[in-house]
């Protein structure tokens, strides 16, 4: 909060503290008018006023202890001297900062993104200028060399820079430069080292803020759902129907049927609307019964204890109701024998990869699946899956609300830029939920040939 040109850190008091200091909020002020500095100090402040919560009281901060006060003016004709700036840091710099910040872990797939988009980035600004020395006309020069700058050019074209590799495309006019979601993805990340340098007192205004393309293609033409024709190609594959094996023989014809992560993750993302990475890094004790009704629970809370589990937003969190067809297709039996053998995740066979992520790898199986499966189309993907969930729930006429809570989406814009994403998935009953999930059919997919003890012909 701010009063007149001075900044205060307003804190709550705990609530078993409250009667004692007869107060519910205390307010400190943090002697400086700066923005900058203020952030820092209130982390400070803040900190002091956490270990007074937690110890003796009496020490409760009277005042911040700042190491520069906000000048005075003595209104005379000498005003008081400005407090220094931070020392002056370059972007290679900068970068180290960013990413070894413990304010904020950085997990390993933001890292490798930093450290592929910064260094080409560095190469227009320069990865040892200060960053006082970036303004917007270099940003618009870095801008005017990713979209000239041709995809994959460091195999590519091994031997040139990315600036002289952008500046070979756009002499020759080559059509396979970036895309736009590339280009807007290194301003972004430019954009956000900036808003970072501005939040630590390192710049005064952040140069590349907004600064993006514009996409010309309209958002839902980007991805499309799996049409009636792909999703029978999928579900009636030798995977589904009897092949070889689930490893190199998936595509192969052949007497097995097994029932492991590349049989349930596609049906499980048909009838549930759930993201690749939320299904792939379930754990067991993540399918459980609340209020008499099965259900998923998305968390990024391991039951074994570690960190290799991620949600996409905070809406992500959510319990998602266990479709009825997956039940009658065996999937509870599934998790009964996961139980039994004392496994920990439900697909204990998917690899963790380096990227932090269960589904990187399923993701490049899935790819080759349904090519060999003839089920691959333009605009179509594993996300597809999510699309033709929320077609269905359109379909079935689900309360809007309902259905944002079902598959974990926030807000969007326009009419529903008002609402704010925590508030969806609360508030609806479990049985309320099921009984949505309940109505979602596809009533032009048979899957009666996975309904267990059906043995049908194999596929042709």
């Amino acid at each position: 909060m701010v009063r007149g040109t001075i900044f205060y850190l307003r804190v709550k008091v705990p609530q078993h503290l409250q009667a004692r200091l007869g107060r519910t909020h205390l307010c400190r002020s943090l002697g400086t008018g700066r923005r900058s500095v203020a952030i820092r100090q209130a982390r400070l402040v803040a900190a002091d006023f956490e270990r007074a919560f937690q110890g003796d009281i009496q020490a409760l901060p009277k005042r911040p202890q700042i190491a520069q006060e906000a000048p005075r003016h003595d209104w005379t004709d000498n005003p008081a001297p400005a407090p220094p700036r931070p020392p002056e840091k370059t972007l290679r710099e900068l970068l180290a900062i960013f990413l070894d910040d413990p304010v904020k872990e950085r997990g390993h797939k933001v890292r490798a993104i930093y450290n592929h988009t910064i260094p080409i980035v560095g190469e227009v600004l320069g990865m040892d200028t200060p960053l006082r020395s970036i303004d917007r006309e270099a940003c618009r020069r870095l801008l005017d060399m990713l979209r000239w700058l041709p995809t994959n050019s460091k195999k590519r074209f091994p031997k040139l820079t990315a600036v002289q590799a952008s500046d070979m495309a756009k002499a020759k006019k080559l059509t396979s430069t970036l895309g736009y979601a590339a280009i807007n993805s290194y301003l972004k990340c430019l954009s956000a080292l900036m808003n970072f340098a501005l939040n630590e007192g390192y710049i005064d205004r952040n140069p590349a803020k907004g600064l993006r393309v514009v996409d010309p293609r309209h958002r839902r033409d980007r991805r499309l759902p799996f049409s009636n024709d792909q999703l029978r190609a999928i579900f009636n594959a030798p995977l589904y129907r009897g092949c070889v094996d689930d490893e190199y023989g998936y595509a192969d014809v052949g007497p097995a049927r097994p029932r492991r992560a590349r049989f349930w993750v596609p049906l499980i993302a048909l009838f549930s609307g759930m993201r690749m990475n939320e299904i792939c890094q379930l754990d067991v004790a993540d399918i459980r019964q609340v209020d008499g009704v099965d259900c998923f629970l998305i968390t990024s809370r391991s039951s074994g204890g570690g960190d290799d589990k991620k949600v996409k937003t905070s809406t992500s969190e959510r319990f998602v109701p266990i479709h009825p067809r997956l039940t009658e297709i065996g999937f509870m039996d599934f998790v009964d024998e996961r139980r039994r053998t004392g496994s920990v995740k439900l697909f204990p066979e998917l690899p963790f990869s380096t990227t932090g992520y269960y589904s990187d790898p399923f993701s490049k199986w899935f790819r080759r699946f349904i090519h060999k499966a003839k089920a691959n189309g333009p605009k179509t993907c594993f996300h597809s899956f999510r699309h033709c969930f929320r077609d269905a729930l359109r379909e079935a006429r689900i309360d809007h609300d309902v259905a944002l809570a079902l598959g974990g989406w926030s807000s969007g814009t326009g009419t529903e830029g008002t609402l704010t994403a925590e508030a969806y998935g609360r508030g609806f009953r479990l049985k309320t939920l099921f009984e949505a999930m309940e109505r979602v059919d596809y009533p032009n997919l048979d899957l009666s040939h996975l309904m267990p003890n059906h043995s049908p012909p194999p596929a042709g």
